[in-house]
Order: structure tokens, then C-alpha cells, then sequence
């Protein structure tokens, strides 16, 4: 594990492999670098990889604050530029595959392409939207279990692996409730489709099996947008089908990068 301070934030990362483009991986909310692992092992071979732990997540520094969108883009647009990377492809699942977008969108001379695996949803139904809501007053109580059940019962299907299912909530779980709430508030301020509209990079998006944006809008929203679906994932589908996911992002950069 490497570290650089930024605007008096520590950030951990780690960097391996060489090779041009380089990628940079993104988790998602309350996860850390090592949901990553199995693309980082792949792709590693072939090209430079650094994957990152987000501010207040995984190994990073945690202050009391905000944090959004365009904080975390910030952040990894100051990593791109310390290391050298040149014009990254930039991987991110879930809220990382939000924060990606708003990377691209945001500092375009830095990312070649993105890859966004079932991002967060880019316009939220009324009735999600309440429900994280609950999720947020609740953690906020001291009430955990609303997270818990997010976790468990809205991430996996039910055909999952239980060892996966049960080490995933405990990782995200570890997360600091004050990181949980301020990111879930991030999430829900995050506006998809007009930062889809200013994002002009190649991009893949990769559904699941219930998906968070549904391929048809995707594609309305971004028009440049590749859609690849995962087989017999739930929303972790890096960890659940690397093979499919691997694939799908190698052929996408022999294709359109």
C-alpha cells in the first residue's frame, strides 16, 4: 500500500503492473481497493493498475465532511496527475462507476475511456430514493440493521455465494457511519444524466441482473455508451462473474479504445 496527501487528506492506493493505457479502479460506496482484486490480478499483466481507496474508505483518511461526486473525482485526478498515468481507462463500480463518469465529465484530458458497473442509478424512482433516505435517519440513530438488509437483501441475488454475501456485508459494515450517510447523501445529489451529457469518452456500461440503469436508458442518456450485461451476478458482479466481466472490458478496449 502506497499513500499521497491531497488538500490534507491522506489517500491510499496501490500501483502494480506497466503497460499503456493505465487503469484506475473505483470502488463503491463503504467498499475499499480490495473489492477490485480480481481485475487488478488480470489486467495487471498487460497494463500499469492502480486501484484506489476513497476518501473515507478502506485505508484513506476519514474526517467528518462531506462527501460527494466531484470531491472523489478531485481526489483521483490528483493521483492520475501525481503518478504520471497519462490518460487513464477508469473502472468503477457502483457509486465508483458514478464517480468515474463524473471524472471523465470533469477532467476529460485525464481519461481515455471509463467502464461503470452498475452504477448508481442516474435518476432515482421516488420510492428508492425514500428508502435510502429511512437508511440514512437510521444509521444516523445508531441503527445499523436498515444497512445491513440494504446490503444483504438488495445486492445479491439469492443464488449468491453465502461466504461472499456474509464477507462483502462485513467490509461495508466496517465503514464509519458518518462516511456511510454523507456518501449515501452524495448519492442521492448526484445528477446522472446531466453529467452524462457531458461526459464525450468511450464508455462501457455493465448491467446486471437487475440492473440500476436499464441499458435502454443508458443509452439515451449516453449516447456513446456501450452496454455489456453480466450473467448470474447481482450488483457485485466484479466478484461474482470476473471471468464475464474481464472479457468484456478487454474487448471493449480492442474495440472502441
Amino acid at each position: 500500500m502506497a499513500s499521497i496527501i491531497h488538500k490534507g487528506i491522506k489517500l491510499a492506493y496501490d500501483d502494480q503492473g506497466a503497460g499503456k493505457p493505465a487503469f484506475v479502479f473505483v470502488h463503491g460506496w463503504t467498499c475499499n481497493r480490495s473489492f477490485f482484486s480480481l481485475q487488478v490480478a488480470h489486467f495487471a499483466r498487460r497494463h500499469r493498475v492502480v486501484s484506489v481507496d476513497l476518501r473515507g474508505h478502506g485505508e484513506s483518511d476519514k474526517p467528518q465532511g462531506p462527501y460527494h461526486h466531484p470531491l472523489y473525482a478531485d481526489d483521483i485526478a490528483y493521483i492520475i496527475e501525481h503518478l504520471q498515468l497519462g490518460k487513464v481507462v477508469a473502472v468503477g463500480h457502483s457509486m465508483g462507476g458514478s464517480i468515474v463518469l463524473q471524472l471523465a465529465a470533469s477532467y476529460p484530458d485525464h481519461v481515455a475511456a471509463i467502464v461503470m458497473m452498475d452504477p448508481d442509478p442516474f435518476v432515482f424512482p421516488s420510492e428508492v430514493r425514500t428508502g435510502l433516505e429511512a437508511v440514512i435517519k437510521a444509521i444516523e440513530a445508531g441503527n445499523q440493521e436498515s444497512r445491513r438488509q440494504l446490503i444483504e437483501t438488495q445486492m445479491f441475488l439469492p443464488t449468491s455465494d453465502r461466504k461472499l454475501v456474509e464477507d462483502v456485508t462485513a467490509a461495508m459494515m466496517a465503514a464509519p457511519s458518518h462516511v456511510a450517510t454523507s456518501a449515501l447523501r452524495g448519492i442521492l445529489k448526484f445528477d446522472g444524466k446531466t453529467v452524462a451529457a457531458q461526459c464525450k469518452v468511450p464508455a462501457l456500461h455493465l448491467a446486471t441482473t437487475n440492473p440500476s440503469n436499464p441499458p435502454h436508458l443508458m443509452s439515451q442518456w449516453l449516447p456513446n455508451v456501450v452496454n455489456g450485461w453480466a450473467v448470474g451476478a447481482g450488483h457485485f458482479l466484479q466478484l461474482e462473474v470476473p471471468d464475464q466481466v474481464n472479457a468484456m472490458i478487454e474487448d471493449f478496449l480492442r474495440h472502441y479504445v
